[in-house]
């Protein structure tokens, strides 16, 4: 049998519902050639003279070794990634009914999207609901954000994310992080796993940037949104005549002098 890397991989995927990493794959490499080893002692004729017993064995063991040779004693990181990117490839060429979901512990076989609603009525499911605009817009800040705390969240949206923030939670696309270093200890809020198959990333890294503002120009726009700002006369438009009359009517007057007590 041919070694061919993409359709193992395939078969791995298929066999099982978890997800499969790459140091999975190593290992039945690794354990590939182990079984291999055992079974080249096993073949050898037993009972046989040795001339005899050489002599059987050696068309087996060239049929065995040619394929043992052909399996590569270790598969680097980059030749699975590889693997499963020409795979992933041409499953979406022949429109197949699979996609490989590359996830933070690995690569799983899942169905294709337009084919998920014959798997979802076939099982009796219902049709998963959407996240309501709230809910991605709040999302959204705390993949770019984390941690980031429920007052920087409502500084950015300028609304309140009680709701949203809420079912995110039971989605468990989100999770408490820890506390800010800040007065009253606010709590923090992050990503999951579960929000990377979600959106089907490997890490955080593949988030798309943003082409509209950089994280530090977003720092200074929420501490300036969560700063009080003072208003003086001149910022509502007030006339300078005006601050200055309104500020000698406001003076005080100085005390009158002393006056000689009347006899």
């Amino acid at each position: 049998m041919e070694f061919n890397l993409k359709k193992i991989i395939k078969a791995l995927l298929f066999s099982t519902s978890e997800a499969v990493s790459i140091k999975d794959i190593q290992k039945v490499v690794q354990r590939y050639h182990a079984q291999a080893a055992t079974v080249q002692q096993e073949e050898r004729p037993e009972g046989a003279p040795p001339d005899v017993a050489a002599a059987l064995a050696a068309p087996v063991q060239e049929v065995i070794q040619d394929i043992i040779d052909q399996v590569p004693t270790l598969l680097t990181a980059t030749q699975i990634r590889e693997a499963v990117d020409a795979l992933e490839g041409e499953m979406r060429e022949a429109n197949d009914a699979c996609r490989i979901l590359q996830g933070p512990e690995g690569f799983r076989l899942v169905i294709s999207p337009a084919y998920a609603d014959w798997v979802r009525l076939l099982r009796g499911e219902p049709r998963p609901q959407r996240l309501s605009p709230a809910a991605l817009e709040t999302l959204s800040i705390i993949a770019y954000r984390q941690p980031v705390t429920r007052s920087e969240m409502e500084a950015i949206r300028g609304v309140s994310v009680d709701s949203a923030l809420t079912r995110l939670l039971e989605l468990e696309l989100v999770a408490v992080t820890g506390r800010a270093d800040l007065p009253g200890r606010p709590i923090q809020y992050g990503t999951t796993d579960k929000f990377l198959d979600f959106t089907g990333l490997r890490s955080l890294g593949e988030l798309p940037a943003s082409d509209v503002l950089s994280p530090a120009q977003i720092s200074e726009w929420i501490a300036r949104a969560t700063t009080p700002v003072s208003v003086g006369d001149a910022e509502v438009g007030l006339p300078l005549e005006d601050q200055s009359a309104a500020a000698v009517a406001t003076e005080e007057p100085p005390p009158a002098p002393d006056q000689p007590a009347a006899e």
